[in-house]
């Protein structure tokens, strides 16, 4: 078998040929990719057409607002709804879950009412006590008011309720008002109640029919004051997202000057911090022992919305200090034996900071891929909601009677009564079931919501690779510029994305359609995991388990492979496929440089985004618990202050996120840069290069025992003598 060494230089392509002409991306480039750009274009006409046909046949009443037996919606303005916002059940017992009330599905007389009952009552009682009717008719249907009419017709006829319990609105519905005391579940302080029969029922028995509802109840309680914190303390959320913006920026042009003192500096600011929490969490935790309410588990108390009562247990402060400590040695483990590399990443990083430095406008980039997003989503979000609420009201017999023929039955409300529907089957009626329909646009709505969420996945990953490729063309005008930054071409970034759009749209398509189609299986994976995760077979949810890892890895592997590949694009002006294969045999050539250097250069970054969301979280911790004297007082007034505290540390990471994203680009498409450097000139005055001498010399050192893979020729010292050879 022939060692890796001995793999001759045409194995992984031959290197690029010296192209004296050659001064940065090519500007003299004809469009690729064209099937693929034009099928693109089609998708984008398609995608508009779906929005358009689910914008016809869609109402977003029908999610927005709940509808009663005869199709109405409840709270519509300009009907008779229009101050009946809630609907209400005749007989709640009838309803086997929650999710049948949601659906509309209970078979149940509902009815849109403008309050919820807040007593208790049966049409029986009603009828031996007239003063009560006035309060009870509103219950029944609109126009109903005939209180002489027998008891038993009333009910069969479902033209009022047989009992109501006194209920609160959530979704706007009323649900039973349960309230737990002393471990108790109770409607108003009372445990039992009577149906419309007379017959002695226990809460117990709302709560099955209503399962889950009760802590549904306290999310929304939760909600509500979550809600009110952020409407008291968006001011200084944004406040501490325009301090994460201006730090990061700070941060980038400093690392100009000052990057290999400033990128030590993180990495020991990283572990110093790690090391206070490690000794923070050992003293709280030695505090804590012993004491008998400290040594709850965190299962027994399960989930509370105040947080500090796990900061009470002792149990929390041992999982932090086991979890920093893991954190802190790994990143120890990674400096000693990558601290070569690392030096690597920090001039590569320096060098990253200069160019950036000289094209400023790639910073503020990220804004417009933002609002292109934002645009996909919401346009995803409005055609889902139009498709989910496209049809037309379906009605079904729904009866009282176990042994009825005909319930569930598809039935017109308008000749239901002068059919033998009511005859056949005492008590049923003709109500409204869900939204539906038979024709063939309804049978395909299923079909045309996956379509929606594919399309959405292209548009999405086009707009990051129109991005990607952007950022390469601009950073790529600044490498190949001899004598910076007067040999830098006049606006970089607009001239970059104008090429992007004009010759490459079907290239960065037809990448963006690849992991698309990966990221669509993945979805479907997802989706059947979660639907068999009460399956008992292992072997399913192993299969399972083993397909989403390879399809994960998968998808890292192509957005790997698309980034290089986009840079390539941006340099040379050439298709998909072939600047996707250039890429990977340039990488292939470099191999052993390419796998660590780049992992480190990650880490490195990585760190500067913990290093500054976590700061500005800090700072943000001691604002919202008034642990800063000289504004206690500016400090809102919170139910939960982690909050706007866990929004400020996510968003500051987010925002963080962004600004590295540009230099992470700027790091990769520089580096490709630096190897197609290597391998096309010698250094002479002929063929000089073109990245800085500190970092070729850097690097140069850190590959003196390496074999050059490129060359063929292992033992190769110096890459720049392997380049002198390979031109003479």
């Amino acid at each position: 078998m022939a060692r890796k060494t001995d793999i001759p230089s045409s194995y992984y392509g031959e290197p690029r040929k010296f192209d004296p002409a050659f001064r940065g991306p090519v500007h003299n480039r004809s469009c690729t990719d064209v099937v693929c750009c034009v099928i693109f274009i089609i998708g984008i006409l398609g995608y508009i057409a779906l929005g358009s046909v689910a914008w016809i046949h869609g109402d977003p009443r029908k999610v927005v607002f709940p509808t009663d037996s005869h199709g109405q919606f409840c709270g519509q303005q300009g009907t008779n709804n229009a101050n009946k916002a809630i609907l209400f059940y005749f007989n709640i017992l009838r309803c086997a879950s929650p999710s049948v009330l949601i659906n509309l599905q209970c078979p149940t007389t509902q009815l849109c009412v403008s309050k919820c009952p807040d007593r208790f009552a049966t049409y029986r009682e009603m009828k031996r006590n007239y003063k009560n009717w006035e309060y009870y008719k509103q219950f029944c249907r609109p126009g109903f008011d005939n209180p002489d009419k027998p008891v038993d017709q009333v009910l069969r006829d479902e033209d009022c309720p047989s009992m109501i319990v006194p209920s609160r609105p959530f979704l706007q519905r009323c649900f039973p008002d349960f309230i737990t005391r002393n471990g108790t579940l109770t409607v108003r302080n009372q445990r039992s109640f009577q149906d419309g029969d007379g017959v002695t029922r226990s809460v117990a028995d709302l709560r099955d029919a209503a399962n889950g509802i009760a802590s549904l109840l306290d999310a929304k309680e939760v909600g509500m004051k979550i809600f009110e914190d952020y409407a008291s303390s968006w001011y200084w959320i944004l406040i501490g997202l325009v301090i994460t913006m201006v730090v990061s920026l700070l941060f980038i042009l400093l690392l100009r000057f000052t990057a290999g003192v400033l990128l030590w500096l993180v990495i020991f600011g990283v572990l110093a911090a790690l090391g206070y929490g490690i000794w923070h969490c050992y003293w709280e935790f030695s505090s804590l022992r012993g004491n008998s309410d400290a040594d709850v588990t965190l299962s027994q108390i399960g989930f509370q919305a105040d947080f500090s009562i796990y900061l009470q247990l002792s149990q929390t402060w041992l999982v932090f200090m086991i979890s920093l400590s893991v954190i802190e040695a790994i990143i120890i483990i990674i400096l000693i034996f990558l601290r070569n590399r690392i030096r690597i990443a920090i001039a590569l990083l320096k060098e990253g900071s200069r160019a950036i430095g000289y094209i400023m406008s790639t910073l503020f980039y990220p804004i417009i891929t933002f609002f292109l997003l934002a645009i996909c989503i919401a346009y995803w979000a409005m055609t889902a909601v139009f498709l989910s609420s496209s049809g037309d009201a379906v009605y079904k017999v729904m009866s009282t009677q176990s042994k009825c023929v005909y319930a569930n039955q598809t039935c017109d409300p308008e000749t239901f009564s002068q059919s033998s529907l009511p005859v056949a089957c005492q008590g049923s009626q003709c109500a409204f079931a869900f939204y539906g329909g038979e024709s063939l646009y309804h049978r395909y709505i299923l079909l045309l919501q996956l379509c929606n969420l594919f399309l959405f996945l292209w548009l999405v990953n086009f707009t990051i690779a129109l991005g990607q490729c952007t950022l390469a063309g601009a950073f790529a005008s600044y490498y190949w510029a001899l004598k910076k930054p007067q040999d830098i071409p006049p606006f970089p970034l607009f001239s970059s994305f104008g090429r992007a759009i004009r010759y490459h749209t079907g290239s960065l398509a037809f990448g963006a359609l690849i992991l698309a189609v990966v990221q669509f299986f993945r979805i479907g994976l997802e989706y059947l995991d979660h639907k068999l995760k009460g399956s008992h077979n292992a072997f399913t949810r192993f299969l399972l388990c083993c397909l989403k890892c390879c399809l994960w890895c998968l998808e890292r592997f192509i957005k790997f492979m698309n980034r290089n590949a986009y840079i390539m694009i941006a340099i040379y002006g050439k298709n998909f496929c072939t600047s996707a294969k250039d890429a990977l045999f340039l990488l292939m050539r470099n191999v052993v440089r390419v796998a660590v250097l780049d992992k480190v250069t990650d880490f490195l970054l990585f760190l500067g985004k913990l290093l500054i969301s976590g700061s500005v979280g800090v700072l943000a911790f001691f604002f919202f618990t008034r642990k800063i004297p000289v504004i206690q007082e500016e400090v809102p007034s919170l139910n939960y202050y982690w909050v706007p505290l866990l929004t400020v540390i996510f968003g500051s990471y987010l925002v963080a996120h962004g600004f590295f994203n540009v230099y992470a680009m700027c790091v990769d498409t520089l580096f490709l840069c630096f190897l197609e450097d290597l391998e096309t000139n010698d250094g002479s005055a002929a063929r000089p290069f073109y990245m800085s001498n500190s970092l070729k010399n850097l690097f140069n050192k850190s590959n003196s025992r390496q074999p050059n893979i490129a060359n063929g020729k292992p033992g190769s010292e110096k890459l720049t003598k392997a380049g002198k050879t390979r031109h003479r």
